[in-house]
């Protein structure tokens, strides 16, 4: 590519998490000066930052086996259509954002027209498949990894591999208070707030929201005046969310689009299902406990598969279990209720989880990771394009 030609950039983002990281990365990009033209799959960040949306992602937003299998014919079609617009508009790069079973047969096509391939935010091959290395090794032109640990796992197997940091340290950054933030949700600011984070997927959000609803019934009893959040992804349709919620008997709860940083800052404690928000949750200084419900068949599968004994990044990154986890039957209203409850009263338990805290920062790195991102894509684009058969 030469320095007046406009950049064609093809991105695949398949989830919430990774359309908001995909847009940071495209912001970056075009921070640099540089000019691009790109489109793609994702959903409300990708759109606000200009890249026209060939594919929303919200209607692709399931987790688990059974649900892939249920959802199958619907995700072929849009794959293909992604596919022949690839064909047609020949990107110079394919950036594909986590989403791996999805993004890797797209990348299988990129290779196949000779189009480079970013991967940015590796599969957890640290956890369970770790078979999936291989296949990225064919597939991929580099890897773009949020963890140092996951560098190693790279280079083991010959894929170019950068760590660009975690892109959750910058956006965990909040120019508010817990007061602020409060008042921004216009609650009160001297009564107590339990924020519920069940996740960004319609499968997480059926599955995790009742027995969060549930946990917030028991905690609204015993402490009356606490005011609680649930903030939801703007992926999610607004029917839904209210037919989940359906004869929730908490008075105080307040429902509140895309706001979920400041949702858990303003935040005593927060209830979150596992995924990427319990590390945003961590990083802006909010204790929390963990949970996490799915389907009792891709349990049973998971279970067997899973090589780690903690499922939350918080822990997981802190190489020890520094936040409370309920998984499956261990997820009961009560013993949730009776652990958020505890880190509201326990000041000496929330200042021990703070600190730590601080330490998992420290891991995490420093800011910049959309920015590494924007840098790698400008590498790894080249006027040459050598088609490979796969």
């Amino acid at each position: 590519m030469t320095a007046s030609k406009t950049l064609s950039v093809m991105v695949s983002a398949g989830e919430a998490s990774g359309d908001a990281h995909a847009a940071h990365a495209i912001e970056a990009l075009r921070d640099q000066a540089v000019q691009a033209t790109c489109f793609g799959m994702g959903a409300d960040a990708l759109q606000k930052v200009g890249v026209e949306l060939i594919v929303d992602c919200r209607d692709l937003a399931v987790i688990g086996i059974v649900d892939v299998l249920i959802n199958y014919p619907r995700f072929m079609k849009r794959l293909a259509l992604l596919r022949e617009t690839m064909r047609q508009r020949m990107p110079d790069i394919l950036v594909i954002v986590d989403y791996p079973d999805f993004n890797l047969k797209l990348a299988q096509t990129a290779k196949s027209l000779g189009i480079p391939v970013l991967f940015y935010i590796s599969p957890k091959v640290w956890a369970w498949r770790a078979g999936r290395v291989e296949r990225i090794s064919k597939l991929v032109s580099h890897m773009a990894v949020l963890f140092p640990f996951e560098v190693e796992i790279y280079q083991q197997a010959g894929v170019p591999v950068t760590y660009v940091g975690n892109p959750v340290v910058a956006d965990a950054v909040s120019a508010f208070t817990i007061q602020e933030a409060r008042q921004h949700f216009n609650l009160q600011t001297d009564k107590p707030v339990v924020t519920l984070l069940p996740g960004s997927r319609t499968g997480e959000i059926m599955r995790n929201l009742p027995a969060m609803l549930a946990t917030a019934s028991i905690i609204a009893r015993q402490v009356p005046d606490c005011q609680f959040l649930l903030p939801v992804a703007p992926t999610l349709s607004a029917s839904f969310i209210n037919e989940t919620i359906g004869q929730s008997d908490i008075a105080s709860l307040s429902v509140v689009t895309g706001d979920s940083r400041h949702a858990m800052r303003a935040a005593d404690v927060a209830l979150v299902a596992s995924g990427t928000a319990t590390l945003e949750t961590a990083m802006v200084g909010t204790p929390l406990v963990v949970m996490y419900i799915i389907n009792q068949i891709n349990y049973a599968i998971m279970k067997r598969l899973i090589k780690i004994p903690d499922i939350s990044l918080v822990n997981i990154v802190a190489g020890k279990r520094i936040v409370p986890e309920y998984v499956q039957h261990e997820a009961t209203p009560e013993a949730m209720a009776s652990d958020v409850l505890s880190l509201m009263h326990d000041d000496q338990r929330r200042q021990q989880m703070h600190t730590e805290f601080s330490r998992l920062k420290e891991l995490m790195g420093d800011e910049g990771a959309s920015t590494r991102v924007a840098e790698l894509i400008l590498q790894l684009t080249r006027p040459e394009r050598v088609a490979v058969p796969v």
